[in-house]
């Protein structure tokens, strides 16, 4: 999958998450927390989610990343959804388009961005509207602000969302003619467990992130901590 028509990641951190249930629909919901404290206010990272969805093939990556501050000094957060085009799926949203690639890599990406503090926790929440139609949202929890980052339907086949997948910590910035240099831009980011709301869903686990930065692994500051309910990750400088 193409992150997105700009984006081209270069180096990642892999985690994976997982749910203790298995409902037999699928989740109906999922919500994906993070915080970006301490992550440097440039277009350089995306910290995602990948899910999937019953009945249909194809990926599904959700989050949110950094970007230059706004015209009056004020930090910006951009939220985005981005999914592997399923033959049969419509989309009516403003904030939603087709992303043309190959045959096999056309996307649907939703993206938003709005004025927001790095060192709130920011909720990306998945949900189903109805059928199979769906909607994602992403939740300033400091002030329970609600910001609308897209809204597709998926073919009549889809079921819910799999309890289980990856997720991703992707830097698609500049480097340098030896991959390491310059130092990768200051990220910090805790990426919490996620939760649903789905009867029979249990309870949801991150599981240890690992360093997949190539050909970097030794030399990016790279540290990661369980909270207890997630990890924090930091690296760059």
């Amino acid at each position: 999958m193409a992150l997105a028509a700009s984006h081209t990641a270069l180096a990642s951190i892999i985690s994976s998450w997982e749910f203790t249930g298995n409902p037999s629909g699928g989740l109906r919901d999922v919500t994906f927390p993070f915080k970006i404290d301490g992550t440097v206010h440039k277009s350089d990272y995306f910290f995602s989610q990948q899910l999937r969805f019953q009945g249909v093939t194809g990926l599904t990556i959700c989050g949110i990343g950094n970007q230059p501050n706004g015209p009056g000094g004020e930090s910006i957060v951009r939220a985005q959804f981005i999914s592997d085009y399923q033959l049969g799926t419509t989309i009516q949203d403003s904030n939603c388009r087709l992303v043309s690639g190959v045959p096999s890599d056309d996307t649907i990406t939703c993206t938003v961005d709005f004025s927001g503090s790095y060192g709130a926790m920011y909720n990306i929440v998945v949900e189903q509207v109805k059928g199979t139609t769906w909607k994602a949202t992403v939740v300033d929890t400091s002030n329970g602000k609600s910001v609308h980052i897209g809204s597709w339907t998926l073919p009549s086949t889809a079921g819910g969302i799999r309890p289980n997948e990856l997720g991703y910590v992707r830097y698609y910035g500049p480097m340098g003619p030896g991959m390491c240099s310059p130092p990768l831009p200051r990220a910090e980011v805790i990426i919490y467990d996620p939760f649903s709301r789905t009867l029979g869903a249990g309870t949801g686990h991150i599981n240890e992130p690992f360093n997949f930065f190539h050909p970097c692994e030794g030399g990016i500051g790279y540290s990661a901590e369980n909270t207890g309910n997630g990890y924090h990750i930091r690296f760059g400088s």
